[in-house]
């Protein structure tokens, strides 16, 4: 961390005020380089992961930029997240840069999950068409966020509710017992494969997005049974999310990546273990996140009204975002000046060495190619 500064930031947010223990729903660490102030920085949020130490934090601080790793009240509390209120916290973030820390530029970075994320903001933030989720009320400050000027996606999914489907296990017959398997759609039974024929990748792609549209079904139905009740939510599991055909079979979606492994090791035991993502959701929090029919944290959209300059990165050896996912975000953008480039890493960038070193280049090529 060689002549790079750290600075703690904590905010209140316009939806949210501190709580009596002394939670700050907006807190992050902002990057820059020792005794400057720079005139641009970046931005990185996720949905739940904490980013207040973003890998490329310091590494694009050492080339001259900031860089904040921000986080909403959701940190580490994926189970009660609501979008409108992520994008009011990523909005204090983006304000406190540009009135606290004299930045003039701002660049989002949208990582991994955050992809969307961020996508969500920039969007909203230029044209807002974000409806609330059910039973609740826009906060009035969704309607006036701060927009960036540049965008930049890095090894980013589609969208949440598109990440969650494609690695849904459509094999599971009772979401209430996650042992429960049909053999006939099951992914690492021998007899499907891999590799698997089109034939069952049909089946099996449309056993996926009918197993998201049943929790959506059940979620909308259940919402109404609790508010007879004069209630207003409640929580559910969610299991068997480590079943994307992807692991296996490395000639669906060719890349440079490892079969028979995902970010959490064995493909097969993890889908099976009490870990995943979506594992604990309320019925508002999955038709605000997940669910392909409800949710605004889909890409596409979102995307198609980003036309500020955009930059495309994917690593080739990423076992959990592919390359078909990097060409649709790029296609999806409505900037008329967008990038796609792809590189040598994996999804996180640990391996190989020099990796992080390489993506801090072409960010602060790419930003430098417009005066920055």
């Amino acid at each position: 961390m060689a002549n790079v500064q750290r600075e703690f930031v904590s905010l209140t947010s316009a939806s949210s005020a501190r709580n009596g223990a002394g939670f700050m729903p907006c807190q992050g660490l902002y990057y820059q380089p020792k005794g400057r102030r720079p005139k641009t920085a970046f931005i990185a949020t996720h949905y739940n992961v904490d980013f207040s130490e973003h890998y490329p934090a310091a590494y694009m601080a050492r080339r001259g930029y900031g860089y904040l790793g921000w986080n909403t009240r959701f940190r580490g509390n994926e189970a009660f997240f609501t979008l409108e209120h992520a994008l009011v916290d990523i909005g204090a973030g983006v304000t406190w840069l540009r009135e606290q820390a004299g930045v003039e530029t701002v660049v989002i970075v949208g990582n991994s999950g955050g992809g969307s994320l961020m996508g969500a903001y920039q969007s909203q933030a230029s044209v807002p068409s974000i409806t609330p989720t059910r039973g609740q009320t826009l906060p009035d400050a969704i309607f006036a966020l701060p927009a960036c000027d540049y965008y930049i996606s890095l090894n980013a999914h589609q969208g949440r509710p598109e990440v969650l489907t494609s690695w849904m296990d459509p094999a599971i017959t009772d979401e209430r017992d996650p042992v429960s398997v049909d053999s006939t759609l099951d992914m690492f039974n021998a007899d499907n494969g891999p590799p698997y024929s089109e034939a069952f990748i049909r089946r099996y792609r449309v056993g996926q997005t009918a197993r998201n549209h049943r929790i959506t079904d059940w979620c909308v139905a259940e919402l109404e049974r609790l508010s007879a009740l004069g209630l207003t939510d409640r929580a559910f599991n969610m299991y068997r999310t480590w079943a994307d055909l992807r692991l296996l079979d490395g000639n669906i979606d060719p890349s440079d990546r490892a079969v028979g492994v995902c970010y959490a090791g064995d493909p097969k035991t993890a889908n099976f273990s009490a870990r995943g993502i979506g594992l604990t959701s309320t019925c508002r929090t999955w038709l605000s996140m997940w669910s392909l029919k409800e949710s605004h944290c889909r890409g596409t959209p979102h995307l198609a009204r980003i036309k500020i300059p955009s930059l495309v990165i994917q690593s080739t050896a990423d076992t959990g975002v592919f390359p078909s996912d990097a060409h649709a975000i790029h296609e999806a953008l409505a900037a008329e000046d967008k990038t796609l480039e792809f590189m040598t890493g994996n999804h996180y960038l640990t391996e190989p060495d020099q990796a992080r070193e390489e993506v801090a280049d072409r960010m602060a090529g790419w930003v430098s190619h417009y005066g920055l």
